[in-house]
């Protein structure tokens, strides 16, 4: 799976940095605006490069923008029309803005808004309140549409022109969009807000126990924590027994199917969306027999269907999503048990998107994985398989760390565990000793909703079958998924919105797992109504 890539906003101080802004600052005033000469080098270094404070961007240390801010006069305009003081209002304390370029692949706004947040930050730490610029004519309506007012006669060439402008910063902050008003940072961009399903925002109390000094797995009190947990988490989702392994749910899907391939019978699998289909590939990749039900994404699974593949093909067990997060769509889970337990078939669940944001009863079912760093808000690398059955060892057909029955005669500790992500698990479940967050997070979801459509956005699962703690935005045509994402990334909004499976469909998602309120999804709808104005830079 690809990383996600890093993007940072900060004041080049690095050789590298500068080494990079010398290359592309030749190729946006050389090659693509030609206002110098070519030369064998293709490196431009500004003739005022020791008086520039350059606000830059990388992508993974990659330079993808950049702006020089400078203060000592004259400024280039005052050499290219004489003293300008005449053409600004009285009485302001002004900086020059120059050399704006962004890589032509990175020009869907976010970029230059990360750096405008950087500049606007520069001015204000140094009491100036006025910018001047020389805007190419190409992007005068950029720049009007910023705030920035033009003075003078065109300077440049026939082949490069330019625009003479000034701004007042207290007029940018009142006409641009929302995103400049937040103070600059000048190391690393700070994201503030989660709306992912993971990781997700977490509690201060999840924190504080996350840092607590480690504990030996083989002591005493973390065996004595360890069982006060399991006892918790067994008695949240009514299950008889679970298992806690250190890795991801893929890890706890691959144990339930390692349990299944001790069996040779055949199973059927539900499909709805893209972690339907991932159950698929642990069932191939575990050698399970088993009989594909797929159905249209953003749909919900109806009884006649169900029933029909289950006359079909008499399985022996039958797997689906609980919660199908790639959609937001929440299947009925009593139908499907009310349809195994009538057949005699093995209920097995994914409920990694759904244990912790709405009352889960698995008593009747056969394995159900959970994760901790999603609806419970802990920390993610813990999961869990529950099951109300017994299990017994199997050294000789599974491996030692799929292997549950081992985990179950070994009190549920065979290996290494961390007392540090137990803690934070263990501080998350204080929540639960009453059902006050379920109904935190439905009220939450509600709310969001309705405004969602207010603003005439398409939630993808119907209220109906729709999970409380997903909302899978499909946005129309004329919104860009990765562009929408990218611009309430830059100002600290966290979407789901890199997956490879989101971006085929241009779909974001919103998730209220973790620590959310309506404080943090108002300032979320704050920025979806700006969202359709773009800043493109050509």
């Amino acid at each position: 799976m690809s990383m996600q890539p890093s993007l940072q906003f900060k004041i080049a101080s690095e050789e590298s940095e500068f080494e990079q802004i010398f290359r592309l600052n030749y190729i946006t005033f050389v090659e693509e605006i030609p206002q110098h000469r070519p030369n064998p080098e293709r490196r431009l270094v500004d003739r005022f490069h020791h008086e520039n404070t350059y606000m830059i961007a990388l992508e993974d240390g990659r330079l993808i923008g950049m702006l020089a801010a400078r203060d000592k006069r004259p400024f280039s305009l005052d050499e290219k029309l004489g003293n300008i003081d005449s053409y600004l209002p009285p009485g302001r304390n002004a900086f020059e803005i120059r050399l704006l370029s962004v890589d032509p692949k990175h020009r869907s706004g976010a970029v230059l808004q990360g750096l405008l947040k950087l500049v606007v930050g520069y001015g204000k730490a140094r009491h100036y309140n006025l910018a001047i610029i020389s805007g190419t004519v190409k992007q005068s309506r950029l720049y009007r549409h910023l705030g920035f007012v033009p003075f003078g006669p065109l300077v440049g060439s026939p082949e490069a022109p330019y625009q003479p402008m000034y701004l007042t910063l207290e007029s940018f902050e009142s006409t641009a969009p929302s995103w400049v008003n937040v103070p600059a940072d000048r190391g690393r961009e700070k994201t503030t807000l989660y709306f992912l399903t993971g990781p997700v925002s977490t509690r201060p109390e999840i924190q504080s126990a996350m840092g607590a000094p480690p504990v030996s797995h083989r002591s005493d009190q973390f065996r004595e924590n360890f069982e006060s947990i399991r006892r918790r988490l067994c008695k949240l989702v009514k299950a008889r027994n679970v298992q806690i392994l250190l890795g991801s749910g893929t890890l706890a899907n691959d144990a339930i199917a390692a349990q299944l391939a001790l069996d040779s019978s055949r199973g059927i699998i539900l499909s709805n969306g893209e972690f339907g289909t991932r159950l698929f590939d642990h069932a191939r990749r575990a050698g399970l027999a088993f009989e594909q039900v797929e159905i249209e994404w953003g749909a919900a699974f109806e009884r006649d269907k169900v029933q029909q593949a289950v006359d079909r093909a008499a399985p022996a067990w039958m797997w689906a999503a609980a919660c199908e997060t790639s959609t937001g769509v929440l299947n009925d889970l009593g139908m499907l048990q009310d349809i195994c337990s009538g057949h005699g078939v093995n209920l097995c669940l994914d409920c990694v998107s759904a244990i912790g944001t709405l009352p889960m009863d698995v008593s009747g079912v056969y394995f159900a994985s959970c994760v901790s760093g999603k609806g419970l808000g802990a920390f993610p690398g813990l999961s869990m398989v529950f099951y109300n059955h017994d299990l017994a060892i199997q050294p000789s057909r599974l491996p030692r760390y799929l292997d549950l029955g081992y985990y179950e005669t070994q009190g549920g500790i065979p290996f290494t565990h961390s007392s540090n992500l137990l803690a934070s698990l263990s501080a998350a479940l204080k929540r639960y000793d009453s059902e006050q967050p379920f109904a935190e997070i439905a009220e939450l979801s509600n709310w969001l909703r309705l405004r969602l459509r207010d603003l005439e956005y398409r939630i993808l699962a119907p209220d109906a079958h729709a999970s409380p703690a997903v909302v899978t935005l499909a946005l129309p045509g004329d919104l860009n998924s990765n562009v929408v994402g990218d611009s309430l990334r830059a100002h600290g909004l966290l979407v789901g919105y890199q997956s490879e499976y989101l971006r085929q469909r241009n779909w974001i998602q919103i998730c209220l797992m973790g620590h959310c309120s309506r404080e943090h999804l108002a300032l979320l709808l704050k920025e979806l109504q700006h969202v359709a104005i773009k800043v493109p830079i050509h």
